[in-house]
């Protein structure tokens, strides 16, 4: 799953994306409303921890500009303690949630998890697709109730399919939320790691839909 970390105080946006990496997301970042705009209009991202006040385009003003281009991805936005106006007119343009600084990292990716859920049409901390479980909170997958072991790619490879569950995802929408902005995007490489999936999982659990993508679903 791939996020954006809109932020405009150095230290604080990279203590984020090494959090947000490290529970094993890719992650973009922005420092500034403008470049923010661009990237959330360009790019597909699963969802989005936005700080309203930000240099040459305010947080809000961004947000309002997502919605009117038809963007939907989730959007957290971050507020300082008093200003609850903000919270009010942060969710009137669309966000989803908000968090008030100072935060405590863990709440941040528990919201953040509540969002991509229900964004998923899904709404337990735990991901499944027949013998296949995923805890959203501690980033581990069972299969049968046995821990299988994954590279951080093979992780978000198959978080993916599993928010997808029976549908089709084509190597280009996997490669788009897999890998950060300035990422080396090759899809072939998905071949790769999805092959590498398949030696772990039970057989046919992620069918090949010819000239379409990948399909996870639960063995007959």
């Amino acid at each position: 799953m791939r996020l954006l970390v809109v932020e405009d105080e150095p230290t604080l946006c990279a203590q984020l994306c090494r959090s947000l990496e490290a529970a094993g997301y890719a992650v973009d970042s922005a420092g500034n409303g403008r470049d923010a705009e661009h990237l959330g209009r360009e790019e597909a991202f699963d969802a989005v921890v936005l700080d309203l006040g930000l240099p040459l385009v305010d947080g809000l003003t961004v947000l309002k500009r997502w919605r009117a281009a038809g963007r939907t991805m989730p959007v957290l936005i971050l507020t300082a303690r008093g200003d609850w106006h903000e919270r009010v007119a942060g969710i009137d343009a669309g966000a989803d949630d908000y968090l008030v600084k100072p935060f405590h990292m863990e709440e941040l990716q528990a919201r953040l998890r509540a969002l991509i859920r229900r964004a998923g049409g899904q709404a337990a901390n735990e991901l499944s697709c027949g013998p296949l479980v995923l805890d959203t909170r501690s980033a581990r997958v069972h299969v049968d109730g046995q821990p299988l072991t994954l590279t951080s790619h093979e992780f978000r490879v198959l978080a993916y399919l599993l928010h997808r569950c029976d549908q089709v995802v084509s190597r280009s929408e996997l490669s788009e939320h897999i890998y950060a902005h300035d990422s080396d995007r090759d899809s072939n490489t998905i071949e790769v790691f999805v092959g590498r999936l398949r030696k772990k999982l039970p057989a046919d659990m992620i069918e090949t839909v010819r000239g379409l993508g990948y399909r996870l679903r639960a063995p007959a």
